[in-house]
This record gives structure tokens, C-alpha cells and sequence, in this order.
């Protein structure tokens, strides 16, 4: 234990001295966030988004349309339903069709949902007809279809956005702060001085991992914590939720570093495959942009990214007010990717 404390706070101390790495890790998710939340404030966006639920073609009277872009989503069942209607509720869609229960759902809050009544009203599609937009909820149209209201605020692009900008600044720090730093001591020689001391490789990574667990966590929660007090962010979950999936996301992506450093010598080709990981991540995860509407193969894909499954929760816990059972799945699969990162890690370490 005593091996162990001294490797941590040697590692933490030189991060802390380090004040270039130290205002990096801070400074660059804050302009990130403060950048985003001016540039998409006051953006007013002329396309219409409508989501699809079940089998079947949108009504001709909006496919005519070139302002329109559809959302297939693959089924059609009552937790697809209730996810999709959250986004509706949100205002992440302005309109959302279910073809198999022959229904319509519209935000009475949302700007764009007395124009899209107006369009289906005017173009008499056969199924979505006048009687089927006449404003009244659960009212009969032609073909069976009925019209549903639903309300809620509209999420602003930066409460969406900064789950992903969290969770990529933890990668960076991450994988930048564990695989590069500790290929740079083996280039130096600092690992070959350790292995002729009484510190197994064990107590080692284990310090290393740990130091940076920390660092990344109080990183991130000041970095919250701060953007918070000035934009007020939604937060409709539990924090404790939300630290959770953090600690479990932080810990697989260091196990990302562990990896990708147990044997290289050069940084240079530890810059190159550290690259090499994190830009998928950041365009398939869903960071910037929803992948709803891309091949579902890339959707597919992106399950397999730890970054992944921690926006994808964060988004839930703060957006849609989801517990732990909700992000349960997500949290499950950052904890199995992070047992087969460290053991896989442990595995290929090599002093030398």
C-alpha cells in the first residue's frame, strides 16, 4: 500500500505541475461548451423532422415535400413509442407518425405543429385527411388515423451537447493522460528504473489508473459544475446516476490507455494509434450529432464504443429523468469493456 500511495501522488503531483495539461483538461471543455451554447442559441432551423414508427411510407402529402426530413425508427412497440414521443416532448422532432396504430403526435408547444396540422389540413391526404387535423386529441380521420397532443419545453442544443463534450474530454484525458505518458516513461527509461525496484507492475498500473480516476473525475465534475452555474443545464435524473455511469466510463477508458501502452516505446506511434481510437469515437458516438436517421450498420457500430454508452446514458439521466435501471444496460456494458480492457492490458505489460 505504502508502494502504491507513493505512485499515486507522484503521478498526481506531476499533473498538477504541469500547468499547461492542468488548464488544458479544464479550459478546453469549457470553451466547448460556452462556444456551442452562442453559436446555436438563437439558430432557427426551417426543416421539419418527422419520425416513422412501423411499416409503411410517410403520407404522400409530406413526401411531396423537400423540407422534410423522415426518421425511420425499426419498430413500433410502447417503449419505442414513449422514447420517440420523448424526443417529440423535447422538440428533437417536430412530428411523429405511427403507422401501425394509425396516429399522429404533435407538441402544442412546438412552433412548427400548426404548420405541419396545416400542410396534412390543405394537401387532403387521403390518410391523414380534414377530420384527422381538426385539433382535437384522439379525433377520427380518414383511413383510421387520429391526431395526439402532447406538450413540453424545447431542449436547447447545449443541454444536449454537453454529455458528449464531457464524456470526449474524458477520453482525451484519459487515454492521452495513462497510454501516452506511460510509453513516454518506458522511452525514457523511468519503467526500466521501477522494474529494479520492489514495485510489481501490478502496483504500478493500479497507481496509475487510480491517480487518473481521480484527476479526470474532479476535472469533470468542475467542469460541470462551473458551465452549469452559468447556463443552467437540464437535469431531470439523479445526479448519484449520473457520477456513477461517470466513474464506470472513466475507468473503461483508462483501461483504453492501459492498452494501447503495454509494450509501444515510441510516442510518436502512440500519438498515431491514440488518434486513431479516439476520432471514430467522437464522430460515431454520437457526440455532436444524433445518429438517428444513418445506416443502421454505423448505428450498430457505435454500440460497440464506450463513449457510446456513456452520452447515450448521461443524455438519458439528464434529459429524459432515467434511474438507474434505465441506464443499467449502458453502465453494464462500460463495466464488461473495462474488464476486458485491464485484463487484456495487464496481460501485454511489459516494463520494457
Amino acid at each position: 500500500m505504502r508502494k502504491f500511495i507513493a505512485l499515486f501522488n507522484a503521478r498526481t503531483m506531476e499533473f498538477l505541475r504541469d500547468r499547461g495539461a492542468l488548464f488544458w483538461n479544464i479550459l478546453f471543455p469549457v470553451v466547448l461548451v460556452v462556444g456551442f451554447a452562442f453559436v446555436f442559441s438563437n439558430g432557427d432551423d426551417s426543416l421539419f423532422t418527422v419520425g416513422l414508427l412501423g411499416d409503411g411510407d410517410a403520407p404522400e402529402s409530406l413526401r411531396e415535400l423537400a423540407g422534410i426530413e423522415f426518421v425511420r425508427y425499426s419498430n413500433s412497440d410502447d417503449a419505442q413509442l414513449e422514447a420517440v414521443t420523448t424526443r417529440l416532448r423535447q422538440h428533437q422532432l417536430d412530428m411523429v407518425i405511427d403507422l401501425d396504430r394509425a396516429e399522429y403526435y404533435l407538441n402544442s408547444e412546438a412552433p412548427g405543429a400548426e404548420m405541419l396540422r396545416r400542410l396534412l389540413h390543405t394537401a387532403h391526404d387521403p390518410s391523414l385527411s380534414e377530420a384527422g387535423a381538426v385539433g382535437v386529441a384522439g379525433a377520427p380521420g380518414a383511413a383510421g388515423f387520429q391526431e395526439r397532443r402532447i406538450t413540453g419545453a424545447a431542449i436547447r442544443y447545449v443541454d444536449w451537447v454537453v454529455p458528449g463534450v464531457i464524456g470526449m474530454n474524458m477520453m482525451f484525458s484519459c487515454l492521452f493522460g495513462v497510454g501516452y505518458v506511460i510509453v513516454r516513461y518506458r522511452k525514457n527509461g523511468v519503467l526500466k528504473r521501477l522494474k529494479a525496484t520492489p514495485v510489481s507492475a501490478f502496483v504500478f498500473v493500479s497507481a496509475q489508473g487510480a491517480s487518473r480516476l481521480v484527476i479526470v473525475l474532479v476535472t469533470s465534475v468542475f467542469v460541470f459544475a462551473g458551465t452549469n452555474a452559468v447556463f443552467r443545464f437540464t437535469m431531470n435524473g439523479s445526479y448519484g446516476t449520473l457520477l456513477l455511469l461517470t466513474v464506470v466510463a472513466i475507468i473503461c477508458m483508462i483501461g483504453i490507455g492501459l492498452l494501447l501502452a503495454g509494450r509501444l516505446k515510441n510516442e510518436e506511434l502512440a500519438d498515431g494509434l491514440i488518434n486513431l481510437v479516439t476520432f471514430p469515437m467522437i464522430i460515431l458516438s454520437g457526440v455532436f450529432f444524433s445518429l438517428e436517421g444513418s445506416p443502421e450498420v454505423l448505428q450498430r457500430a457505435s454500440l460497440a464504443l464506450p463513449l457510446t454508452h456513456y452520452v447515450s446514458g448521461a443524455r438519458a439521466v439528464m434529459l429524459e429523468g432515467a434511474g438507474l435501471g434505465e441506464v443499467l444496460p449502458h453502465t453494464l456494458a462500460l463495466a464488461v469493456m473495462a474488464v476486458v480492457f485491464w485484463l487484456c492490458a495487464a496481460a501485454i505489460f511489459r516494463w520494457e
